[in-house]
């Protein structure tokens, strides 16, 4: 059971760096995120960013707190230019079970697309991924004011 959660993992964060590619997103190589041993609702971890803050000219990638949700960590990485988020990247999602990754898998790149076009962590949940959409925008606020934006 645990090899084909770890497959579906794998196989969930390839489809997302294909959607994501797709839909125009250039994919990022980055090292996994530390596992975090907390249980329960909450955040983990800490925010790290690299590029330069300055009000609205903030330039870099800037990485949101892991978030633990019912069905597994969530946690996203910005990507901003002169102060405007030009990529989110879906560095963790929901992975407790097989149904998880799916939702996460559907719900990741229209999660993204309503983060790139509020500019914001004030993005409408999805159907059926609640959960996964409540981390997400918590994740992505961190990574928000990690940038000061």
């Amino acid at each position: 059971m645990r090899a084909r959660v770890i497959v579906g993992g794998v196989v969930s964060s390839i489809a997302v760096l294909v959607v994501g590619w797709q839909l125009g997103g250039q994919p990022a190589v980055t090292a996994p995120a530390q596992q975090s041993t907390t249980s329960g609702a909450g955040t983990t971890g800490s925010s790290t960013g690299t590029g330069t803050t300055g009000g609205s000219s903030a330039t870099g990638t800037f990485t949101g707190d892991t978030t633990q949700t019912r069905y597994g960590p969530v946690q996203v990485q910005i990507t901003v230019a002169n102060g405007t988020i030009t990529d989110v990247t879906a560095l963790q999602l929901t992975n407790s079970d097989g149904r998880s990754v799916q939702i996460s898998q559907q719900a990741a790149p229209i999660l993204r697309q309503e983060a790139l076009q509020a500019q914001s962590a004030q993005i409408q949940s999805v159907s059926g991924a609640t959960f996964t959409s409540e981390g997400y925008t918590t994740s992505l606020q961190s990574a928000i004011d990690e940038a000061g934006l």
